[in-house]
């Protein structure tokens, strides 16, 4: 079974539909899963230092602050009820994505979810930079990455240049927004949705491969 995932790393509701279809893949267990993370960077002009998170998103939103306010409630509680933690008081910066998408490239296939939600931890419950190049290394060599190597990799434009390439890519075939999950390279998931809802995109998804094997 391929899982494709395109999400951002400060998209709170990837991180709520990563929880419920991880959380799906532990009672499905039916076949084996490789997962592959692409890159859909929300918002590639932010500069390198970032903005100011609160006043950023107002803006982005064309919202006011009790508004704002609201919508980080209920995308909070959102989190809660899926077991994922999302603290948007302790974000102060809105930041350019790009170098946390290099470091899950990076990242050994063996331990890139992990990498993936240390990433998402670090942002929205440690309130961290995530497009800080010593937080990212801090990360990648509490997974055994080795830190000389990683930060002059993090350095290299053809790997920021491969993360770019590939949102662009995203977009051009469709991908408007995420979370956005494609099973098998069949079916569809446009959303976080629940557990049930990750569940019966699987069990469809491997229908499907029975049905084409059989014919």
């Amino acid at each position: 079974m391929l899982i494709d995932i395109f999400h951002d790393t400060v998209c709170p509701w990837c991180r709520i539909g990563k929880k419920h279809l991880f959380d799906a893949l532990t009672q499905w267990q039916e076949q084996e899963v490789h997962i592959r993370w692409h890159p859909f960077l929300l918002d590639n002009t932010i500069p390198a230092e970032g903005y100011e998170f609160r006043s950023f998103m107002q803006k982005r939103k064309g919202i006011e602050t009790e508004q704002l306010q609201h919508l980080f409630d209920n995308t909070r509680r959102a989190g809660e009820a899926a077991g994922v933690k999302l603290d948007f008081d302790k974000i102060g910066l809105a930041v350019n994505t790009k170098l946390s998408h290099e470091l899950i490239i990076l990242a050994p296939a063996n331990v890139k979810n992990d990498v993936v939600e240390a990433i998402y931890k670090a942002y929205f419950e440690d309130g961290l930079n995530i497009a800080d190049i010593n937080v990212l290394v801090a990360i990648g060599t509490a997974y055994q990455m080795d830190a000389t190597e990683l930060r002059l990799l993090l350095n290299d434009r053809a790997v920021a240049d491969a993360v770019v390439a590939e949102s662009t890519f995203a977009r051009l075939n469709g991908i408007n927004s995420v979370p956005f999950f494609m099973i098998n390279n069949n079916v569809k998931i446009d959303g976080s949705y629940s557990v049930e809802i990750f569940l019966q995109a699987l069990n469809r998804a491997a229908l499907i491969d029975i049905s084409a094997k059989i014919w």
